[in-house]
């Protein structure tokens, strides 16, 4: 079951990843809007617990990455069987790491955050936000497995009306919960959690329902494969892990960036959650490029086309930058009017204060479509621990530079946001330089 090496066929299986793929981002971005008309205690709350949310959503979104990639292969090797028992494999990997994280966060959480956050006020509303939001990783870990099969094998159009009926539930919500509308009490961050978990278990649903009616439980047999079948599932941990490690090094090291920047006072941490919510936004496209791009590079390994795999790669990178700069230029030379409809109220200085690092987030943006994508073009090829150590190295280094500047120089905002183009150069030079060495093809899953 080949797949072709076409922009058309990148976009056709990246378009839809990139509001699948971005749900997380979307559901936290909505939290994040309302919560700025609300309290500036509660939005500077929730850019802390916000990403560390993406920590947590990135582990489930990295095993599922790592199941579409198991899953492209033995749908490139049409292995139909074989496709039923990794998506099978998959949702019980899901479902474990659910329920293990679940137990850390409503037992651990309080203990754990404080180790990062300072401001006691700041700390009870993350916990306010997290201990509710918590109940819905069950159903968001085995959504995103659904997500993994129907990438892996190239349909991918109902991940976008899914999608957005999460999104509309969740914005609905958040209205009524946080401010108290049509007869609903008003519950601030905690309805902003509330609002979320509500609406990714309605959507979960929904897909569940479309996987039965659509007859991907039948047309892979997996009614033959209900029983765990172990070592399909430690192979599955196996490629898994990595991306799992990756994403949360990539996220994590946002997070602890934050907790960085908190030092520099509750302003300065509203200013950077500005630039970060703008910076989800951008980044909606990129996302879903590298999804995209770890389905086709892993269907052409199942068949050895081994030639067309660097063209994959240079293809997908141009849309992704392309795309990324067409969004990116209107919000960076017009701020306060592109983005007037999410963030604009009568004091607009937080958009005045961030003026200068619109223009960081510039170079950002272009470094990060182009090393997004090429680092998730490693990751397809089944060189999982190789792009980890890459990413997992740049991390450190970005935290030391980070911990340096602000806590040591004590240098501005603009010097602390700068340290995320240097990391993702030095990504995108270290990788290509792997890729050119073709010992990526070696690997198999």
């Amino acid at each position: 079951m080949k797949l072709q090496n076409t922009y058309k066929q990148i976009l056709t299986i990246s378009l839809p990843i990139m509001l699948g793929g971005a749900a997380q981002n979307l559901i936290v971005l909505t939290d994040n809007v309302f919560l700025y008309h609300r309290s500036s205690l509660e939005f500077a709350s929730i850019g802390l617990i916000g990403v560390f949310y993406l920590v947590i959503a990135a582990m489930g979104y990295g095993f599922s990455r790592g199941g579409q990639i198991i899953i492209a292969r033995r749908y490139g090797e049409s292995d139909t069987t074989g496709v039923g028992k990794s998506t099978m494999s998959l949702l019980y990997l899901e479902l474990l790491f659910a329920g293990l994280i679940f137990f850390f966060i409503q037992c651990y959480a309080d203990e754990f955050l404080s180790y990062f956050i300072s401001d006691p006020a700041v700390l009870t509303k993350c916990l306010e936000y997290i201990y509710p939001r918590s109940y819905g990783l069950f159903f968001s870990f085995t959504g995103v497995a659904l997500i993994g099969l129907y990438t892996a094998i190239a349909k991918t159009k109902f991940v976008i009306w899914d999608t957005l009926l999460l999104v509309s539930i969740n914005l609905v919500l958040n209205y009524c919960l946080i401010f108290g509308r049509f007869g609903m009490p008003e519950m601030g961050i905690v309805g902003a959690a509330w609002a979320s978990t509500i609406a990714e278990i309605v959507a979960f649903i929904v897909f569940v329902i479309y996987f039965f009616y659509e007859g991907a439980f039948k047309r892979f047999r997996m009614w033959h494969l209900l029983r765990p079948d172990v070592k399909d599932i430690v192979n599955m941990l196996k490629v898994s892990f990595p991306i799992v490690l990756q994403a949360v090094i990539g996220i994590g090291s946002w997070f602890i960036f934050f907790s960085i920047i908190e030092n520099l006072g509750q302003r300065s941490l509203e200013v950077s959650n500005l630039i970060r919510n703008v910076y989800l936004i951008l980044s909606v496209p990129c996302w879903g490029y590298a999804a995209g791009i770890n389905t086709l590079v892993s269907n052409f390994m199942g068949y050895q086309g081994y030639d067309d795999i660097m063209s994959i790669i240079k293809k997908t990178t141009l849309l992704s930058l392309v795309s990324s700069l067409l969004i990116t230029l209107p919000v960076i030379l017009l701020p306060e009017y592109s983005l007037y409809p999410l963030f604009g109220s009568e004091d607009m200085s937080i958009m005045y204060e961030a003026g200068s690092l619109f223009w960081i987030l510039l170079f950002i943006m272009v470094a990060f479509s182009i090393g997004g994508v090429i680092i998730s073009g490693l990751v397809g090829t089944g060189a999982t621990m190789v792009a980890l150590y890459i990413q997992g190295g740049m991390a450190v280094l970005y935290i030391i530079a980070a911990h340096y500047i602000v806590n040591v120089r004590q240098l501005s905002l603009e010097w602390a946001w700068g340290i995320e183009v240097g990391y993702w150069l030095l990504i995108i030079g270290v990788t290509i330089a792997y890729l050119r060495s073709g010992l990526w093809q070696k690997y198999t899953v």
